[in-house]
């Protein structure tokens, strides 16, 4: 009996050991869990932050630009070249009319478009800006200043150069590459189509495209400038009578090209924006001072809309000339009185003001352009 009762004894014993031993084990395991659960939590927040860090270094500020949607259209791949260079483009010489009104880093993006305009005709070529901006874009604000250098340059860039049909600002973008390294960042600016297939004009898909429609414009100019003068006044006088005799003004507004040179001078189908497009075409070839204005015009009818005409440089003198309105629609057929056709030739202000107003903002919010000081009488030949 007593052995009985220190068998049961000891039994009691080694059970509660067995007991105690099992515990201990359960609560190192879970001391053991709690803390690999700790690190794989690590782990995940520290592959997010470099996830996070990588994003913010392929940052680009294109969906803040604003630009004029002028022409448009698709193509393919894009020609990429890194750089780290300081790509200011001083060599080339620009003396143009809103170029010259362009702070500095926008005249460094427009020389950049006029250095690599033959190139820009694939619709695809990178255009490539390195290290220019470094300093710029260091600063707090420094990606929305260089939107709003970048909006005035393609701004001026469009409305200096009408020869540059086939571009669609509204397809082009400024893209910004931000390096970090040892706390320093370098940023490498570059402008492309982005997702677009291309930066062309519609109805245009290759540079071989491009290059038969330029040919077909010169052509055309040719043609007309074989019949210069060298007298500035019957100059312009000719341009003005070509275009309000070849061209006929498009009321869809639906076909291609209608505001640019190829419409007016080639399809001789456009608006008012066609019409100032070729005007100053030509005479920029005839070395002739012009330039193209924008604003609002307000019609026989008392309806005011968005216009565009020209101011044109005659004898040291800036007069108003707008090819539009003197080819004005006859209704019902008939030709037009010679009043009419000349209405808008060489006027000053005392004309061009009762029914123009030049707006020297192109877009909403953009650069603020100054036009040439008008004559306020028009000119007597």
């Amino acid at each position: 009996m007593k052995k009985e009762f220190i068998d049961k004894i000891i039994s009691v014993i080694l059970f509660l050991v067995i007991i105690g031993i099992f515990s201990v084990i359960i609560v190192f395991l879970m001391i053991a869990l709690q803390e690999w659960g700790k690190e794989e939590d690590l782990a995940f927040a520290e592959t997010t932050q470099n996830v996070a860090d990588s994003s913010e270094n392929e940052k680009t500020v294109e969906d803040d630009i604003e630009v004029p949607a002028i022409v448009e259209s698709p193509l393919s791949s894009i020609e990429k070249t890194n750089t780290t260079t300081n790509n200011n483009y001083s060599n080339v010489q620009v003396d143009k009319y809103f170029y010259n009104q362009l702070e500095e880093e926008s005249r460094i993006i427009y020389r950049a478009f006029e250095s690599n305009k033959e190139q820009m005709k694939t619709g695809t070529y990178q255009i490539e800006l390195g290290t220019s901006f470094s300093d710029l874009l260091s600063q707090s604000n420094g990606q929305e200043r260089l939107g709003e250098y970048y909006q005035s340059a393609i701004e001026a860039y469009t409305y200096d150069n009408a020869e540059v049909f086939y571009l669609s600002p509204r397809k082009m973008y400024l893209n910004i590459e931000t390096t970090t390294k040892g706390g320093v960042s370098t940023y490498n600016v570059f402008i492309n189509s982005g997702n677009e297939a291309n930066y062309l004009a519609d109805g245009f898909q290759s540079k071989g495209q491009i290059d038969q429609a330029v040919a077909q414009i010169e052509q055309v100019k040719n043609q007309i400038l074989q019949n210069k003068t060298g007298n500035t006044y019957e100059d312009i006088k000719m341009v003005h009578d070509y275009l309000i005799d070849s061209i006929n003004y498009d009321s869809s507004l639906s076909k291609q090209n209608i505001y640019n040179v190829y419409g007016a001078l080639v399809n001789k189908e456009c608006v008012c924006e066609g019409y100032a497009r070729a005007f100053k075409y030509l005479l920029d070839e005839l070395d002739i001072p012009c330039v193209m204005v924008i604003g609002t015009g307000t019609n026989s009818q008392g309806e005011t809309e968005n216009h565009a005409w020209n101011y044109v440089q005659l004898n040291g003198s800036w007069y108003a000339v707008d090819t539009t309105w003197d080819d004005p629609v006859v209704i019902g057929g008939g030709t037009v009185s010679e009043a009419s056709r000349y209405k808008y030739f060489l006027v000053g202000r005392e004309i061009i003001d009762q029914d123009h107003s030049p707006s020297g903002q192109f877009t909403e919010g953009g650069k603020v352009f100054s036009y040439p000081n008008l004559s306020n009488t028009s000119y007597s030949n």
